[in-house]
């Protein structure tokens, strides 16, 4: 009975959504549940033992456009998602909302089905104004949490030492191998974090189903909500559905019983048919996608600089958008790259817009940017740095039985092995080199943020923060979606009709196989950062180069 009234309730805003004769009229759009959506998108390939596996997602950006076509788009009646196996960042859900609120109030309904839900699915799912879920469905909703793990002990009963060399005492990365249990600052740092994360994921859904924040955190800190059933209950859902039944639903919109009748786009083929825009003039959407490196990872930093010097090159491009989307790495890697973003900005705007990350080397590459948008769910600043010197050689010895020596011209000759412990002189000069470059992060970031170097180290410290909180704090400026961001470029040189594009392109499964042929993947030496370890000869300049934001 109960799911009988939930059925009938489901149908009532029916009228709320009709045009015309009563009926939706055009296309479904369909944000299918095993889509995935990431920053530039395409193809990528992993090699496993039992041969390439390749996976495809559509870029965030394209995504974007075409719900924000959808917006006026005749064609297109309502969007359909399944929220199933559907993944995104928590950043790029937020952004997602965003459209689908705009398409909702033009009166276009969303609707959401799908036969499990969970923090992420839901947070996605409560954007739409009708929720339904399998009748044998169920799910959780826990808040946000984050578990950490910390080695010392297992170190020292292996003889290893890790020695960390940091200036910030929020700035953790290091800290799981030399404690035993989380310091005070960094236990601080995630309880912040996490609550300003979770305040806005709690106050956008509470929002949108007409719940207040205290009511709907009361039903996640009291588990409240499981099977089926009690997602109705607590008023989270519109209905309990099977997949027919969902059909019938769909076919009611329609006016019609026939599912043969109501036709539907996927979010891929819908992509696909929008328009790129005029030849001609560009905004250039720059990525910095992953963690920062000299070689063999994600952001390149040489590779990167080169393609942002061919940009301000390039006449046509009148404005950048340099969407960042790294937790920071090396530090002369991101050196690079906040230097051509510095030529750049002195002969064309350049617009930041931040993805889930924009932390440590990935805020320095873009503090100087004309105005930095973001999400209140980014992770922003760890303006810090820190360098780990591992001592090998007392495990070498005590587990393998082998004893290490080092003959040297020096009494420094072996320094940065990862053999032997630092001396305090030793010491002394890696935390010489990390205060400089911390002091060089804190200048960079206060002649871009118009700010004080005190006020600047204030909030620094190695501290991360949510987009939320970043804007309060001066280091960032405006929430707004990669969107946004691009129509604030194209307004800052009065462009109205422009073309995007995007640097670096997207990679199909050819290019990727050609680059491991030839040896131009950013994969095909995953141990390359860790060099400094394997070869006993590359010694203190390789820590001193690897030492990180």
């Amino acid at each position: 009975m109960k799911r009988f009234i939930a059925f009938l309730i489901a149908l009532v805003p029916v009228a709320a959504f009709a045009a015309g004769d009563g009926f939706l009229k055009g296309k479904i759009l369909k944000l299918d549940g095993n889509e995935s959506v990431t920053e530039i998108g395409g193809s990528s390939f992993s090699l496993t033992l039992s041969g390439i596996s390749n996976s495809k997602s559509l870029s965030l950006l394209d995504v974007e456009r075409a719900l924000e076509k959808v917006v006026d788009d005749d064609k297109i009646a309502m969007v359909y998602i399944n929220y199933d196996h559907f993944s995104a960042s928590v950043s790029s859900i937020e952004e997602i909302r965003t459209l689908l609120g705009k398409i909702s109030a033009a009166g276009k309904p969303v609707v959401a089905y799908g036969a499990s839900l969970g923090n992420s699915s839901y947070y996605l799912a409560s954007a739409a104004d009708r929720i339904f879920l399998h009748p044998a469905g169920s799910g959780s909703l826990t808040g946000l949490g984050t578990t950490q793990y910390f080695l010392k002990d297992l170190f020292d009963s292996l003889g290893v030492e890790i020695q960390l060399i940091r200036h910030g005492k929020y700035k953790s990365a290091g800290e799981m191998y030399i404690r035993n249990d989380i310091s005070p600052e960094n236990r601080e740092q995630y309880e912040v974090l996490l609550g300003s994360l979770w305040s806005t994921i709690a106050e956008e859904i509470a929002a949108s189903r007409g719940l207040s924040v205290e009511e709907f955190n009361s039903i996640v800190d009291n588990l409240e909500v499981g099977i089926a059933e009690t997602w109705i209950d607590k008023g989270l859902i519109d209905g309990l559905k099977y997949r027919d039944e969902m059909e019938q639903y769909l076919c009611h919109l329609f006016g019609t019983t026939d599912p043969a009748e109501v036709e539907t786009v996927s979010i891929r083929d819908y992509i696909s048919s929008l328009k790129k825009g005029p030849s001609g003039k560009k905004i250039a959407v720059i990525y910095a996608d992953g963690e920062i490196v000299r070689s063999g990872g994600d952001i390149v930093g040489e590779k990167l600089a080169a393609q942002i010097a061919k940009v301000r090159e390039d006449e046509d491009v009148k404005a950048v958008v340099f969407r960042v989307n790294s937790p920071g790495g090396e530090v002369v890697a991101a050196d690079m790259i906040r230097r051509e973003i510095e030529l750049l900005k002195a002969e064309k705007p350049v617009v930041a817009s931040y993805g889930a990350y924009a932390a440590s080397g990935g805020y320095l590459i873009s503090a100087a940017c004309d105005r930095i948008f973001v999400d209140n769910t980014t992770l922003t600043g760890s303006i810090g740095v820190f360098g780990m010197v591992p001592a090998l050689g007392g495990a070498i010895k005590k587990v393998l039985k082998v004893n290490v020596v080092n003959i040297g011209t020096s009494p420094h000759s072996g320094m940065g092995t990862g053999m032997q412990p630092l001396t305090e002189e030793e010491k002394a000069k890696y935390q010489e080199s990390i205060e400089d470059i911390y002091d060089d992060f804190v200048t960079v970031v206060a002649e871009g943020r118009d700010m004080e170097k005190t006020a600047v180290d204030d909030i620094a410290q190695g501290r991360v923060w949510s987009g939320k909180d970043a804007l309060t704090i001066g280091l960032a400026d405006e929430k707004g979606t990669l969107l946004d961001a691009i129509d604030y470029a194209a307004s800052l040189v009065k462009l109205d009709k422009y073309r995007i594009s995007t640097i670096p392109e997207k990679k199909s499964f050819l290019d990727n196989i050609r680059e491991l042929k030839n040896g131009e993947s950013d994969d095909y030496d995953p141990l390359v950062r860790f060099r400094w370890l394997l070869e006993p000869g590359f010694h203190a300049m390789a820590i001193m180069q690897y030492i990180s934001l």
